[in-house]
């Protein structure tokens, strides 16, 4: 019989006791052992002893004696309580019991010895004291760990664990996980050089340089920052180091705090979403679009984006035909597609390394694939750079939808839906004019389009999208401020990655032609009361006015050339509704197809001559003109 099957045989039959058998049942087989170890340890110091010689005739002599000390050790056994000790909680002071326990059964031996015949040397019951101790000590740590690695934990995944700091408190969560299932520390971190390759806890203490390789080599699944003496702004640089490694990171307060008077507070803690945005998450509330996209050839463009990335996963739950990645950055490209591929092995995935604003390559690629559907949500779209940079904006985000548009149009693509921004409405920057005059371009050719439907979707800000105010906050929190913000009064619309993609999907399957799609976001966000929540709820305090002792201060630097105090969704009041009462469809005007003609000849004038003035001398122009009354298609036609 093989060794292996003997293992599964054993596993096998210690799973039925340990999942069957009651508590009483299991502390009866724990005192049975006991009593056993009692004639091995005895049989094992007189062999040991050089004054006597084991027999089984003497072992029978014996056994008034063994039995006396049995009755007497099991009864300060239960007073020890040591069989009430869980096998998973034995350590420590587990093992000191034991000890007690065979002190006692060699003197309570010693003493009976005088009562019962034959006498042997007093010697022999120092030997069995300390015989019984490791016998004792020794089937409950073996039974134990056989059972936590053959029996309980067989099979499972466990979080493997790296904490960082191995003080007391670090020690403490050692022993503490130790008797978890489903999770395994594997190292400690520590700042304290004289730790360093020393084993702490029974774990191996390492350098902070060495945590990306452990992470790694050790395929570590988080870091717990287990140093609660350390400053929080200190906590928060380490955190946000760690979280850079790919690593999942959480903060530890320390055990004497969970009970005593210190602050718990004072801990590293995410932000509710539902706190951020003032109301919740809409993702249950919006229905799936599968039948929208199912068996469809998609296009996104800007898909290694935040936006376009995000519309790549949820369109694997479609199951399209094939998905078409097109974006201009090849570590974005290379990193989406890896993703798709990795979610979705049976997907066709086509990357797409080209710009928007290459004719050739969009229109040779919408016929290469038959493509049936393009998201367009490539754009330029953070303000600052864009209003320094204007040429490339309004090349980017106006020319470059312009020639995907037509391409679709003409490749006969059944849907294209335009990712525009609340910035477009009534814009004073160059991005936001950038989008609105975008917008004016599809909605131009959703006039004269017969097979290809056009649609724009537009929203607030995303939280977590590249350039969000969200990620801005936690890195200045996590160096310890000053968390700045440009008017104490600013306000803007907050949404997640996941409701803006959804919100694009959902778009694309009730538009009929020339929608403008807006989400009912609800009130607007607060930007002071955003950065008072993360750095309270990082852990940390204000410093203003009222606490000039507080840790982090909000900043006031001042409107950024162009930006608003606060962002609207709508030009026009004028609504209708959709299928869905959380999407309306907005009535807002546009230009006739001679007026898009001439703001786009002159646009293109300007962009061909770098003359940046020019530029934004004819958003301003067609932009600012543009009617805020829906005309009908008859009237545009007309005009």
């Amino acid at each position: 019989m093989s060794t292996r099957v003997i293992v599964q045989g054993a596993v096998s039959v210690f799973f039925y006791l340990a999942t069957t058998l009651t508590r009483v049942q299991k502390r009866t087989v724990f005192v049975l052992l006991d009593v056993l170890m009692i004639p091995l340890a005895l049989f094992a110091a007189l062999l040991l002893n050089s004054s006597t010689s084991p027999r089984l005739a003497l072992m029978a002599e014996l056994m008034p004696l063994i039995g006396a000390m049995a009755l007497i050790g099991t009864a300060f056994s239960f007073y020890l309580s040591i069989p009430h000790i869980k096998l998973n909680a034995y350590e420590t002071r587990g093992i000191i019991r034991t000890a007690l326990q065979a002190v006692a059964l060699g003197i309570i031996g010693a003493v009976l010895n005088g009562l019962f015949t034959p006498r042997i040397p007093g010697e022999v019951f120092f030997i069995f004291a300390m015989f019984y101790l490791v016998a004792s000590a020794t089937w409950r740590i073996g039974l134990r760990q056989f059972l936590l690695a053959y029996v309980y934990r067989h099979g499972q995944r466990r979080m493997r664990v790296l904490i960082y700091g191995a003080g007391q408190t670090g020690q403490q969560l050692v022993a503490a996980l130790r008797t978890d299932d489903t999770v395994l520390p594997v190292a400690f971190v520590d700042d304290n050089p004289t730790l360093q390759s020393l084993m702490v806890a029974g774990l191996p203490v390492h350098a902070p340089s060495q945590i990306k390789e452990l992470i790694t080599r050790k395929s570590i699944d988080r870091v717990v920052l287990a140093m609660p003496s350390l400053t929080q702004s200190r906590q928060s640089r380490i955190a946000l180091g760690l979280r850079e490694l790919g690593c999942e990171v959480h903060a530890l307060p320390s055990f004497a705090e969970l009970v005593g008077d210190g602050e718990l507070g004072k801990r590293v803690t995410p932000v509710s979403l539902d706190d951020l945005l003032g109301r919740n998450r809409l993702e249950s509330e919006l229905p799936g679009v599968s039948h929208a996209y199912s068996g469809r050839r998609i296009l996104i463009t800007g898909a290694g984006g935040s936006i376009g990335s995000e519309l790549c996963r949820q369109l694997i739950a479609c199951r399209p035909h094939c998905i078409v990645l097109y974006d201009h950055s090849e570590l974005a490209l290379y990193n989406i597609e890896k993703e798709i591929r990795e979610l979705a092995a049976d997907l066709t995935v086509v990357p797409i390394l080209a710009s928007i604003c290459d004719d050739d390559t969009a229109r040779q690629v919408l016929a290469k694939y038959d493509i049936d559907v393009v998201l367009h949500a490539a754009a330029y779209k953070h303000l600052p750079l864009v209003e320094c940079n204007a040429i490339a904006g309004l090349r980017n985000n106006v020319i470059g939808t312009k020639i995907m548009a037509d391409a679709a149009r003409d490749a006969g693509v059944e849907r294209f839906i335009l990712v525009s921004s609340d910035k477009a409405v009534r814009p004073t920057n160059v991005m936001g004019a950038s989008k609105r005059l975008a917008e004016l371009v599809v909605q131009d050719l959703a006039t004269r389009s017969a097979n290809t439907r056009f649609s724009m979707v537009r929203f607030g800000n995303v939280l977590g999208s590249s350039g969000s105010v969200i990620p801005l906050f936690e890195e200045q929190i996590g160096r310890g401020g000053p968390v700045t913000l440009t008017h104490g009064s600013v306000t803007r619309y907050f949404m997640t990655i996941s409701e803006a993609a959804r919100l694009v999907l959902l778009a694309g399957s009730f538009a009929r032609g020339g929608d403008v799609f807006v989400l009912d976001m609800g009130d607007p966000v607060p930007i002071k009361k955003l950065a008072r929540q993360m750095i309270e709820g990082a852990g940390h305090t204000v410093r203003d006015a009222e606490n000039p002792d507080g840790e982090i201060e909000i900043l006031i630097t001042g409107l950024r050339p162009g930006e608003k105090l606060h962002e609207e969704l709508l030009i026009s009041p004028d609504m209708l509704t959709t299928p869905h009462h959380k999407i309306l469809r907005a009535q807002e005007g546009y230009l006739s197809e001679i007026e898009i003609a001439n703001a786009l000849k002159d646009l293109r004038r300007a962009i061909e001559t770098l003359d940046e003035e020019a530029a934004k001398a004819v958003i301003s122009r067609w932009v600012e003109q543009c009617p805020t009354k829906e005309k009908s298609v008859e009237e545009a036609q007309i005009s």
